[in-house]
Order: C-alpha cells, then structure tokens, then sequence
C-alpha cells in the first residue's frame, strides 16, 4: 500500500513548477494551502499561534524531562550525522516497548508522539529522530503551537529541493499529500 502512496507522489511531483511553487498541470494551477492542510491532519490554528523555529534546538535537559529518560542516556544515544543531531529512533522504539509493558502510559504516549513527529511529520535522516523534529513536537505539546505552517513550509521546501537535485525520492509527509 506504501509502494502506491510513493508512486503517486512521485509521479505528481513531476509537475511542480518549482519558480511558480505549485503543481501546473496543463492551464490549471494547483497549490497546497494551510486551509486544505488544516482539514486534513484535522488541526485547525483555532487562535494558536503558529510554530517558527527560534533557530535555537532544546537542551537534553528538556527533552529528557518531557521523555522521561535520563540526561546521561540521552547524551549517550544522541548521533551525529551529516550535521544533523538527533536521538536514535530504535532507542526510543524500545523505550516505548518498554514503557507500554510497565503501564507508563503517559510517557508512552509523548514518546510515541516524538517518534510521529521525528518519522513521519519532520522525517529528516533515516533512523534519527533530530533535534528540529523534537523542537516542533516541544512547541506543539507544551506551547499548544500550531504546526500547520511548518508542516506546508517543509513540503514545499522538499518539492524544491527536489526540483533541483532531481530523481531525489520524496519522504516527507507522503500520505498527507496522498490526500490533498
């Protein structure tokens, strides 16, 4: 079913118009909007604020807080690749496993979340959760900001990038885009 999400993406993509940023088929224009984006992941802004990155990522202290797991451990499978940081999403699969087998639910469910956020939303390097993705899901959880904006800024942005290193594959939110 995957395979059929992909290919429709992948053979919509190459109808971007990336100097117009929007998909040109014929004489008729199509552009995804935070209207159509909202309804879809069924996030209204409804008065929240919307996320902008500070440029600042969040301190391991924060993240173990809100993750339940100890600082020393978080510096401990925190990696580095290609300059992106981030947390080991096998670790923090595990975790969950873990916490779901001792009824922690609530720490379950935050980090279910983070790994929602780092895998499918903000989906940067493969197996890593990033710090980017951790700082949208802090903004999202804590500050109840709406992450609309930053959600159609990043397809945008990956249609772009796209368009200009060709025959790059798309991995960014593909099952939003599948519907819209």
């Amino acid at each position: 079913m995957i395979e059929v999400f992909v290919e429709v993406i992948a053979s919509f993509t190459q109808y971007y118009h990336q100097s117009l940023r929007c998909f040109t088929i014929g004489d008729f224009q199509l552009a995804p909007t935070i209207e159509e984006f909202q309804r879809i992941l069924g996030c209204p802004l409804g008065g929240r604020k919307p996320y902008l990155f500070s440029g600042f990522y969040p301190s391991m202290a924060r993240i173990a807080k809100v993750a339940k797991i100890s600082k020393q451990e978080l510096d401990r499978v925190k990696q580095n690749r290609n300059g992106v940081v981030g947390i080991l999403r096998k670790h923090l699969e595990e975790k969950v496993e873990a916490l779901a087998n001792q009824g922690e639910w609530t720490s379950f469910i935050d980090i279910l979340a983070l790994l929602v956020f780092g895998t499918i939303l903000f989906l940067n390097i493969d197996g890593l959760v990033d710090l980017a993705a951790i700082d949208a899901f802090l903004a999202y959880h804590h500050s109840k900001e709406s992450l609309i904006i930053a959600i159609l800024a990043d397809a945008y942005d990956t249609f772009n990038l796209r368009c200009k290193k060709r025959n790059e594959r798309i991995v960014y939110c593909t099952f939003v885009l599948y519907i819209w």
